[in-house]
């Protein structure tokens, strides 16, 4: 019969108006004979209406009425539908949301039936329900229709709003329990010997221990063991390993109805590499001596679930007091912190923002937070030792472990995560955490979750602001009661107990909690605007300073700086409005004790780090200009070196700065990669800085004693490290002076000139002063200590011809003019060019000479008592090795590869390299070490304020050099490890190439 075209467009519209997105394909399934009763029935088209999917819900609809044995079957279905509204509410909820339960409804059409009771033992079901609800199944097949049913009963509570995510997250644990029960009865019926041999508990783990469960995820179980009476246990535990094994194909194999879930026992001790099941003793061996931290995270949710529930207790009860114990392991809070970062580096680049569980802001930042409160304070108080993160989280914020309002707000985000994770996985009964991209997806779950003006708009504007809060929340969360606890600002609102406060300031690592609460009560008490933003920092810093070696040193060092800025109206305010000003200033001030120390001298100069480009080294003409310009501006050559060094001390800060956070890395940079590229960074910044130091001071000692011309020609010429911009930290500044009188002038008033130049730039650079000294070392001048400080070009042309020995041809490699007259400069390099890169290269008896000289420097200047693999400068493989080996090539090579004529070590080795001269694997082993005992020494210098060689005996201390060379806490000895492997493959190398061996 065709259907006049008014009333198909009445019945158009009104589908529409109740939500259908194929108005016409609903049209057609209501026309279905067997819905054709119901056609305009309008209380059906409203149920449908309420439903996450209007579409899904009708065709689900009829699907299981047309599945109906009989037209009996098919009327009392009907009839029901009409008058009872919870059966219509609960069935077509079910069949709008989720299309895996239709296609269980379709194949078992009776199940409907399951969902007709309403009576108040049904609204919240328990595990003695589900277990009567599992009953009647008799093998692998019934039972998972039999968990298809009580699952239906679930979803229809969930998606009518009868129970909350919570109370529906329990059922499911509860449901889970069941069925792991009911699966272990199966197993033990299939070997009823077997199971007279053993008792075996099931422990449920994760979010099933933790009565969290989703729609579908892994169950997470251990086994524990042990032997009746009578019985060898060896035998017991391998019948216990065949029922264990059972119960656990039993749910997770796949068969005409499907799966139930996998069970997952990974969270063993030794994961899958250990024994499925172990009896309590082993248990309690291995927790004793070789569990790790996130182990003991695990264990918080351990519930005796199935089997010998006895034992089960009995498993628990012994592992408590190690699990509340863990908080007190070394690198506690680093290794949970790790983990979780290692999880989301893990997610997919594309999945990441879709990723609702582990991705940034999600579900696993809620329960990592709440788990590692948990394990800090839960040693004292009793009240927070719950497997539920809802729970925990309450009980947090009613002891004053978690702020009040932040606990409401991270409940309300976390529920919502969970509820939209519900959704996603009710669907298809697929394991899945990443939010759909499909615009009818989207659809579906933001009607499932009431937003039915815009669902897709509104649930992404909701999913946003949850993960923001959660963001914001997750780190701060650790942090924030601190600063309550000490500000008491607000009557009546429970707060952290001083000793609590210092249990939580352990755990973050502060080795001094009672002095570290002092500085966080003078930062944060009282009213003032000061004080109120410094409120808001803190919880940040905090975390920043517990990702460092030494966050004590961190947070007072942010009390000084605040103390002597605090008054200043733009400090406060880059820390608050400059993203990267705060954790910049976190990590510098946390990784050691130069940047603090160089801050502190002059705290201005915090501003360079909110500056984008403020880190940046500058280049050695706008240092010299600044500079300069400052001398000219001074009154007497005192006030002027001690302006240049003020600029020195400045910019030496930023380079330091810029080292720490280009290794460290920042929440909004990532670390440099290329740890040569570091050091080349810092080698340039230092030299250039050093040049111009001297440019300076040369030009203040000039113009006191002579106005603007002195009576000679003067040069400043850098050697060794100076010369190849290679400088670190602590380095002396070695150089050469040369001069040459300026025509008419008395060669006699010249060289006095001279000298006394040389003699007050050394004085004026050593002058004590809150600035650090810049020492000038002039011992590789022709006679050495012995010879005069400074020569005419003629004198050292003639010394040179006549008496120069092969090391002196040796340091001129590194010969470079670095300040004052620039003629006069390149006239010297003329002149000892010829003796570094000699003719033809070196003879043999040189080379032997130089070989010599090597072995002596090894016997005699090593410090007594050193450990000469863990010498960076003069230790096996270390900077001499590589530097002797490459300057031996340049001596041997230099005349006839232009490559190789260069001041810097690492340029030199690659020409050798591209010349043919050293093959590439050996080239890049010495490349490797010397980059590696170059950064030990600038880590030294970082971490303890003065400059070492070998890597500190001090525990702390070596544990920052660990995290400045990229390793994480707790690695020291694979820092060692590392060191020592990197450079006794380059000694094999030094061994054949410069000894030849």
């Amino acid at each position: 019969m065709t259907v006049p075209q008014g009333r198909r467009s009445s019945t158009f519209t009104r589908l529409l108006r109740h939500g259908f997105t194929d108005p016409s394909a609903a049209e057609r399934l209501l026309d279905d004979p067997a819905l054709s009763a119901l056609r305009d029935d309008p209380l059906l088209l409203d149920a449908l209406g309420a439903t996450a999917d209007p579409d899904l819900a009708l065709l689900g609809l009829v699907r299981l009425v047309e599945a109906q044995g009989d037209d009996l079957g098919r009327r009392e279905l009907l009839d029901t539908l009409v008058t009872a509204k919870p059966l219509r509410d609960r069935l077509l909820g079910v069949l709008g949301a989720s299309e895996a339960l239709a296609d269980h409804l379709a194949r078992h059409p009776l199940d409907w039936r399951a969902l007709v009771t309403y009576e108040s033992a049904d609204l919240h079901p328990g595990v003695a329900e589900f277990e009567r609800g599992l009953a009647d199944a008799a093998d692998p097949e019934s039972l998972r229709v039999a968990y298809r049913r009580c699952l239906l009963s679930i979803a229809a509570r969930d998606v009518c709003g009868t129970t909350d995510v919570a109370q529906a997250a329990a059922e499911l644990a509860d449901l889970a329990t069941a069925t792991l029960r009911a699966a272990l009865a199966q197993a033990r019926a299939a070997a009823p010997g077997d199971a007279a041999q053993c008792r075996l508990a099931v422990i449920a783990m994760g979010k099933c221990g933790g009565h969290e469960l989703n729609y579908v995820s892994d169950v997470d179980v251990i086994f524990v063991a042990e032997a009746t009476e009578g019985t060898d246990e060896d035998k017991a535990i391998r019948a216990a390993t065949r029922l264990a094994s059972h119960m656990m194909r039993i749910c997770s194999e796949t068969n005409v109805e499907g799966t139930i879930w996998p069970v997952d026992a990974n969270l063993r001790p030794e994961g899958r590499n250990g024994p499925l099941v172990r009896t309590l003793s082993s248990h309690l061996a291995y927790y004793q001596r070789w569990a790790k931290t996130w182990e003991f995270q695990a264990l918080l949710k351990a519930r005796p679930v199935a089997g010998d529930l006895a034992l089960g207790e009995e498993y628990v009860e012994a592992l408590a007091p190690l699990v509340w114990q863990a908080a007190e392991r070394e690198n506690f809070v680093p290794d949970v912190q790790k983990m979780r970062r290692r999880v989301v580096e893990n997610i997919p680049a594309g999945e990441v923002d879709r990723e609702l569980k582990l991705g940034p802001g999600g579900l696993r930042d809620v329960e990592f937070a709440v788990q590692m409160l948990q394990l800090v304070h839960g040693r004292s108080d009793r009240s927070l030792r719950s497997g539920s993160t809802l729970v925990a989280l309450q009980a947090l914020g009613a002891g004053g472990y978690v702020g009040r309002v932040d606990a409401a707000q991270l409940d309300d985000a976390y529920r919502f995560l969970r509820s939209l994770e519900h959704r996603i996985q009710l669907y298809r009964l697929r394991r899945t955490h990443l939010v759909p991209e499909d615009d009818a997806d989207l659809r579906r779950i933001g009607r499932s979750l009431g937003m039915r003006t815009e669902p897709i708009t509104e649930l992404g504007r909701a999913w946003k602001r949850h993960t923001s809060v959660v963001r914001r929340l997750h780190e701060k969360l650790f942090y924030r009661p601190l600063l309550d606890a000490v500000a008491q600002l607000a009557p009546g609102e429970a707060r952290l107990s001083t000793e609590a406060a210092r249990e939580r300031l352990v755990a973050l690592g502060y080795a001094d909690p009672s002095a570290a609460l002092r500085h966080l009560e003078a930062l944060a008490s009282g009213v003032t605007r000061k004080a109120a933003i410094q409120r808001t920092l803190l919880p940040v810093l905090l975390g920043w300073f517990a990702d460092s070696a030494d966050p004590d040193a961190g947070l007072l060092g942010f009390r000084k700086v605040s103390d002597a800025l605090g008054k200043t109206p733009w400090y406060l305010r880059l820390l608050r409005d400059e993203g990267a000003a705060a954790e910049n200033l976190a990590r510098v001030l946390s990784a050691g004790r130069l940047a603090p120390d160089l801050l502190l001298r002059a705290p201005e100069a915090v501003a360079l780090l909110g500056d984008q480009g403020g880190l940046e080294p500058r280049c050695r003409a706008h240092l010299e200009q600044e500079i300069l310009a400052a001398v000219r501006r001074a009154e007497g050559a005192e006030h002027a070196v001690t302006v240049a060094r003020g600029v020195r001390r400045r910019e030496m800060f930023r380079t330091a700065a810029g080292d720490l956070i280009g290794t460290y890395g920042t929440e909004d940079s990532p670390a440099e990669a290329d740890p040569g590229t570091l050091v080349d960074r810092v080698g340039d910044a230092v030299s250039d800085l050093t040049a111009a130091t001297l440019a300076g001071t040369l030009r203040a000692v000039v113009r006191e004693g002579w106005g603007d011309t002195l009576p000679t020609r003067f040069a400043v010429i850098g050697m060794g490290r100076f010369g190849g911009h290679e400088l670190s930290y602590g380095s002396d500044a070695d150089v050469l002076f040369v001069h040459e009188p300026r025509e008419g002038a008395d060669e006699q008033e010249a060289a006095k000139a001279a000298a006394k130049v040389v003699a007050e730039m050394r004085r004026l650079l050593q002058l004590p002063s809150a600035d650090p000294p810049l020492l000038i070392d002039a011992d590789l001048r022709p006679e050495g200590r012995s010879g005069p400080l400074v020569r005419t070009l003629g004198s050292y042309e003639a010394y040179y011809r006549r008496w120069s020995l092969v090391w002196e041809s040796q340091a001129l490699l590194r010969a470079e003019p670095v300040a004052g007259d620039e003629e006069l400069g390149r006239a010297f390099i003329e002149l000892v060019d010829p003796l570094r890169y000699p003719a033809e290269g070196l003879g043999e008896d040189a080379v032997r000479e130089i070989r010599r000289l090597k072995a002596r420097m090894e016997a005699e200047r090593m410090p007594r008592g050193a450990d000469p693999t863990l010498n960076a400068k003069l230790g096996r493989g270390g900077l001499s090795d590589v530097e002797w080996t490459v300057q031996l090539l340049q001596l041997e090579h230099g005349w006839a590869e232009p490559g190789l004529r260069t001041t810097r070590t690492r340029q030199a080795l690659a020409a050798a390299c591209a010349a043919g001269l050293i093959p590439t694997q050996d080239a890049a082993t010495l490349d490797e070490a010397w980059v590696l005992a170059a950064r030990v020494r600038n880590a030294v210098m970082l971490v303890r304020g003065r400059a070492g060689d070998t890597f500190p005996s001090d525990g702390r201390e070596l544990a920052a050099v660990a995290r400045y060379l990229g390793y994480d806490p707790g690695h020291v000895g694979e820092m060692l490890d590392d060191y020592r492997r990197i450079t006794r493959r380059a000694r094999a190398v030094v061994e054949e190439r410069f000894y030849g061996a």
